[in-house]
């Protein structure tokens, strides 16, 4: 694979502020694990970002930024989040539900920012999503919303699940889709943390406001 020319950048989206959402709980805007420019890469880097902008997310973004630290790292987990976010037996709007509530539970900004609005297109109600970032149960009409989040919210608070919750999530999702929701939620956290290590910021985006600190 060719290396990049010198005019080549492995940027994020552009940028539209000077005021970056801290990630996690930092207050502080100082990022960690910048994005490094083409010329400072190694060839492995530069290798990695590549099979990156030629896959589904077309950039080098969010997590991948501090990732390139570990190229071979940074591949292998590309290869899986693109698996469970656009390959899974998982309906696109239970993932991207999936997706809002590790966010709001490790405070990650970059995430929330990305996927609320992509859960709210694929069929999420606002109020689900409002709910979520309060920090509040999400009650939804929908059976299999309701199975994923119980799911979801038991994983990440109890790091298990009771029968009933495992018995409603066999039931929508099978056994497949049980645990491919359970590897969307450890992955998603595995990248919430990169980022909130790296302090790796994001941008407000208009009409959509950042997640605010955690309810005690």
């Amino acid at each position: 694979m060719p290396a990049p020319t010198p005019t080549q950048d492995f940027t994020v989206t552009p940028r539209t502020s000077t005021a970056p959402v801290p990630q996690g709980f930092s207050a502080l805007p100082q990022e960690r694990l910048p994005m490094m420019t083409a010329q400072a890469m190694s060839d492995a880097q530069r290798a990695a970002a590549d099979e990156l902008i030629a896959g589904p997310r077309k950039a080098v973004l969010g997590p991948f930024i501090p990732l390139m630290r570990s190229p071979e790292l940074m591949a292998r987990v590309g290869k899986v989040g693109e698996y469970l976010r656009f390959d899974c037996v998982l309906e696109v709007r239970i993932r991207e539900l999936a997706m809002c509530l590790v966010a709001r539970h490790v405070s990650n900004q970059f995430e929330w920012l990305m996927h609320a609005p992509l859960a709210l297109k694929a069929g999420v109600a606002q109020a689900v999503l409002d709910a979520v970032a309060a920090g509040k149960y999400p009650h939804s009409a929908a059976a299999e919303e309701a199975a994923a989040v119980d799911l979801v919210t038991e994983l990440l608070t109890h790091h298990g699940v009771c029968d009933a919750s495992y018995a409603a999530s066999l039931e929508v999702f099978g056994e497949q889709g049980v645990v491919e929701l359970t590897a969307l939620v450890g992955y998603f956290a595995m990248v919430c943390w990169v980022m909130n290590v790296a302090r790796t910021p994001t941008e407000h985006k208009p009409g959509l406001p950042p997640l605010g600190a955690f309810p005690a």
